[in-house]
């Protein structure tokens, strides 16, 4: 049963002999290698910053609707985007398609499953899969993709029913991620030296020196020891809250160890490269939690680039959402199709939308008056 495939959509067939000549300008771009996807997954880890503005992204894109052309089937198709099991865990189109494009940003491509029920052959769930364990080549023809998924062992087993898999990458099949690695590694240097500075100057150690006079020499080691013992004992005892005086008698220096020294100053190198990843990631800083400038805020020209980069999510999307709301139909015997209708993405302030409302409601109240007035002058 051929789920995805339109009337009319096969290229003719000199077309497909000429591309085949020349098939390695049209070859897929590689999937993420396990490697790679073990190096994202622990950037994600490492940089809580790179994980949250992944996680904001993907919230950012909204939600979605699919519209059916027959609307005999559209209370079908609400709730079959509504209680599709996905995986183990998940339920829902929307949960399927948030997992579907965390994998494609963190990795630079995505695929998921269609599961079919044996028995009656409808939709039974959907299934994210490890895009490290797929590669995709061409198949019978350059427009038609085949499915060969990697053994523990490193073969490859073609997929029976390439029909029911569903995939997208970026362009190229880069991941989002990509540069990150190296700039994430200078700042968990950077981290890892605050870190050990903190632990040998920032951790405050005393320094007790005890000057003996020269009549006092022979009990020197005596007082010192004493002295000693005493410090140790009013140290302890502040940790339990318990406040001791030390008193001693004769020639005694107390200084913090390390205190004439100053630590490097991170903030310049930490923020450079900061900058670097959110001008990748695309995401405003102040959404992050970085207050760079106290009176900062999302401008008009950032929420359009912003909209811009959702609605470049969105088309990647809207395919796989398609084909999947198509195999349903398919399945329920529906000669029909189904478009995605998007939330629209508002990026402005509440303050300036619920001011945009006043001033509309009053410009038509304007308007209501106006007309009521020419209409009884005319009378």
């Amino acid at each position: 049963m051929k789920l995805f495939r339109k009337k009319n959509s096969c290229p003719k067939p000199e077309l497909i002999s000429a591309v085949r000549e020349t098939d390695s300008l049209f070859s897929l771009p590689e999937t993420v290698q396990p490697f790679e996807k073990e190096l994202f997954d622990r950037l994600r880890y490492s940089v809580p910053i790179i994980d949250s503005a992944i996680m904001k992204i993907i919230r950012l894109t909204g939600g979605f609707r699919l519209i059916c052309s027959d609307e005999n089937f559209q209370s079908e198709l609400d709730d079959f985007c509504n209680n599709i099991p996905v995986g183990l865990t998940g339920k829902s189109l929307s949960n399927f398609v948030d997992n579907f494009l965390d994998s494609l940003l963190t990795y630079g491509s995505a695929v998921g499953e269609i599961v079919n029920d044996t028995e009656t052959m409808n939709i039974a769930g959907l299934w994210n899969g490890d895009v490290s364990k797929i590669k995709v080549t061409s198949g019978s023809s350059p427009f038609i993709r085949s499915y060969a998924v990697r053994d523990s062992d490193g073969t490859l087993r073609r997929v029976k029913n390439p029909e029911n898999i569903v995939y997208s990458s970026l362009t190229g099949g880069h991941s989002l991620l990509r540069g990150l690695p190296a700039l994430s590694t200078v700042l968990m240097k950077i981290y890892r030296c605050i870190s050990e500075n903190f632990d040998r100057a920032g951790n405050i150690r005393y320094a007790v020196t005890y000057k003996p006079d020269k009549d006092d020499l022979t009990n020197a080691r005596e007082r010192a020891s004493q002295i000693a013992k005493e410090w140790s004992d009013g140290m302890r005892s502040s940790k339990y809250g318990q406040v001791k005086d030390f008193v001693a008698v004769g020639d005694i220096d107390i200084k913090v160890i390390g205190a004439e020294n100053q630590l490097f100053d991170t903030n310049v190198p930490v923020r450079q490269i900061l900058e670097q990843i959110v001008s990748k990631l695309s995401i405003p800083p102040f959404l992050l939690g970085l207050n760079w400038s106290s009176t900062e805020r999302m401008s008009s020209q950032q929420a359009d680039i912003l909209t811009s980069e959702l609605e470049y999510y969105r088309r990647l999307v809207t395919p796989v959402i398609c084909d999947i709301g198509n195999a349903f139909l398919c399945s329920q015997g529906a000669n029909a199709v189904c478009s995605v209708e998007w939330d629209n993405i508002n990026l402005q302030d509440e303050s300036v939308l619920a001011q945009a409302r006043l001033r509309n409601a009053q410009a038509m109240e304007i308007e209501m008056r106006l007309k009521n007035s020419e209409q009884a002058d005319k009378a």
